[in-house]
């Protein structure tokens, strides 16, 4: 049996590059709520902002590290298995990716450090603007990166020599209308993470403190706050990191959403502008129409047309997500297939560089079982998150959580959504490029044949054997670091405040899980 390498490479790429990504809209989001913690416990100097600064950092802390370990990994992938693209777009890249590391990843790393080693060595105000410095470095770290993919999807500030495109204009590549827009989209739905996170654990907590006995519902059904002297941590003031957590997330759910829908809108926009095939896949949409597909079933697998059936479908919906208006048609699979073949060919050039590739006709169609599926996943949980917020808001308005263990695991389970969601608009992003690597400027003013096509970005020396090895090696690793970072994030969640201030802790208590079914987070042993 013949290996693809370029399937292969993209298996590789694809799985290393999710998993890293699952850190770092959490590093995001709950390092700006880490930060608001802290800066309100120097405001009011209330312990329960500490006890909330440093639980909550202390989940942070191990994401980072997490993050990082499985960042290198996306470099040492560009110079193995994707050399043509790397000399292709390296002219490009240099500039954000060096001030990435040079001046991001620097400032979040040095002044993270600080933080985590100045407690009680820095003065609180100085200690405060350490963290928000860090904070601010992973964003703008996240933009430089964001910058580097944008111009993938959208090369602007360039000029084509020799074959390559070279950059005449970096305000134009970091002020490119895709980065600005996806970079809006990703920081909103990092913040839908955060908050997720701070609600479900927090609800957690209120329901162990309801399960053990600690609080109670009084007649009117609001809560009875108690303490539990023989447990460290388990004060009033335990229970109000909790409450405070939970209103917290819940809100930065419910917000974060919103901004997300706005910059959604203004991102499909441009999408359809820049790459409509993109638009016409995720839609499944075969012939020009303003029909938005609720559902289409069929084979959508096949990419072939005459297996698309759309059962419901709202009219006037994709044209405003494209337009902005509710009438103006939108170019479909047909009419789109033609114009790409006019524009960029319709067989691979024939060059050593595209190897087996080299004179295949081109499907300029990428894969419509996967942008179509990858949409709607990316709409249905992000909107389930948000759904999670407001009604967790609206169930705790009187001071706890219900009782139920079904609705605690819910409320845990539902931590994952907003992850689901943001693991399925970045595939959807990319995968809809293909056939492109970097996909070309459609724009009539753009640069003229800055575009790479996949087949001819993967690196030809790398035998399909060797990536093989790789692609089952890394996910291997990958895993193993997925149960370490499970197991330290369960661990200190349930260890409470207590885990991550052991100083209030004077009598060496140890929390005990007698039979599996005690506590809702047994499923995850």
């Amino acid at each position: 049996m013949d290996l693809d390498p370029v399937l292969i490479g993209r298996w590789q790429f694809g799985i290393t590059t999710v998993y890293h990504f699952w850190m770092v809209p959490l590093t995001l989001g709950l390092g700006l709520l880490v930060a608001i913690l802290q800066t309100m416990y120097h405001r009011t100097g209330n312990e329960m902002w500490l006890r909330a600064t440093k639980f909550w950092g202390k989940l942070y802390l191990i994401n980072f590290i997490m993050g990082v370990a499985t960042g290198i990994v996306q470099e040492f992938q560009f110079g193995m298995a994707w050399s043509e693209y790397s000399r292709f777009v390296g002219d490009v890249f240099g500039a954000p990716l060096a001030m990435e590391a040079l001046i991001a990843f620097f400032l979040e790393s040095v002044f993270l450090g600080l933080w985590i080693f100045g407690w009680g060595r820095l003065s609180r105000k100085l200690h405060l603007g350490v963290l928000w410095a860090a904070v601010i470095g992973s964003w703008l770290s996240a933009y430089f990166i964001i910058v580097a993919n944008s111009w993938m999807q959208h090369p602007v500030g360039v000029e084509l020599i020799d074959g390559r495109p070279v950059m005449t204009d970096v305000f134009a590549v970091m002020t490119n209308s895709t980065a600005l827009a996806a970079y809006t989209h990703t920081l909103a739905g990092a913040t839908a993470v955060g908050g997720a996170f701070l609600l479900g654990i927090a609800w957690y907590h209120l329901w162990r403190r309801r399960k053990d006995g600690i609080d109670t519902v009084g007649p009117d059904g609001r809560v009875v706050v108690g303490s539990a002297p023989e447990v460290p941590g388990r004060d009033e003031t335990d229970y109000s990191v909790w409450w405070r957590s939970l209103r917290i997330g819940g809100w930065t759910a419910v917000i974060a959403f919103v901004l997300v829908a706005i910059t959604g809108d203004i991102q499909a926009k441009l999408m359809y502008e820049q790459q409509p095939m993109k638009m016409a896949s995720a839609e499944a949409s075969c012939h020009d129409g303003t029909e938005f597909s609720v559902l289409t079933i069929g084979d959508l697998s096949s990419n072939s047309c005459d297996d698309v059936v759309p059962v419901i479908e709202i009219p006037g919906i994709l044209s405003f997500l494209a337009n902005g208006d509710f009438s103006t048609e939108v170019p479909g699979v047909s009419t789109l297939i033609p114009e790409y073949e006019e524009a960029y060919g319709t067989h691979m050039p024939s060059d050593d560089m595209y190897g087996d590739y080299s004179g295949q006709e081109i499907d300029y169609q990428p894969s419509m079982f996967i942008t179509y599926w990858g949409f709607r996943l990316m709409i249905g949980f992000g909107v389930l998150a948000a759904a999670a917020g407001a009604l967790a808001l609206w169930v705790t308005r009187k001071g706890t959580v219900p009782s139920s263990t079904f609705l605690t695991h819910l409320a845990l389970w539902g931590i994952t959504a907003p992850f689901i969601a943001n693991s399925a608009g970045w595939i959807f992003t990319e995968m809809g490029r293909q056939p492109f690597v970097v996909a070309p400027n459609p724009d009539p003013s753009g640069i003229d044949g800055v575009f790479l096509y996949t087949a001819a970005a993967i690196s030809p020396s790398v035998t399909p054997g060797e990536l093989l090895f790789s692609l089952v090696s890394l996910t291997l690793v990958y895993g193993v670091l997925m149960v370490f970072e499970l197991g330290l994030i369960i661990k200190y969640v349930r260890g409470g405040v207590v885990s991550a201030m052991p100083e209030i802790d004077t009598t060496n208590y140890k929390p005990v899980v007698d039979r599996s079914d005690d506590d809702v987070l047994s499923f995850a042993y």
